[in-house]
């Protein structure tokens, strides 16, 4: 089986859509999907979340691009990830350093995340990844 390794660092939504999207593919093609969630990715993935906005270089395209994604009912990127965590094999990492530096506990996270693990944990699980991207 085919393994996905996803860094998710971003927590803007254009971003965690696109990971999302990625996800759900993976996890029907049946590709094992591995997503170690740090820094702005991890506090996505906590009941907090974060302000829904787009990147900064797509800044000016923001308010259409909601308004258009509300319009036709695209699913939120969380909706997507839950849905490919029930259909395939997708763990969800936080990073164990992120997570302390922020004072966050278990009860902080959404329930899509699987463990809070180290770098090392992590890159061992995802040394064998067929396709490892940094979003």
């Amino acid at each position: 089986m085919p393994k996905l390794a996803i860094i998710l660092f971003s927590g803007s939504s254009d971003k965690l859509q696109a990971a999302s999207i990625l996800t759900s593919g993976g996890a029907a093609t049946d590709t094992k999907v591995r997503i170690f969630a740090t820094f702005w990715g991890l506090m996505a993935l906590t009941k907090k979340g974060v302000t829904p906005r787009v990147s900064a270089d797509f800044k000016e395209f923001q308010d259409e691009t909601f308004k258009i994604m509300n319009e036709k009912k695209v699913p939120s990127w969380i909706d997507l990830m839950r849905q490919a965590k029930s259909v395939g094999d997708v763990k969800f990492y936080a990073c164990s350093m992120t997570y302390d530096l922020f004072g966050l506990k278990k009860d902080d996270l959404l329930d899509v995340v699987d463990e809070v693990v180290g770098v090392g944990t992590f890159l061992e699980d995802a040394k064998d990844a067929d396709i490892t991207l940094f979003i």
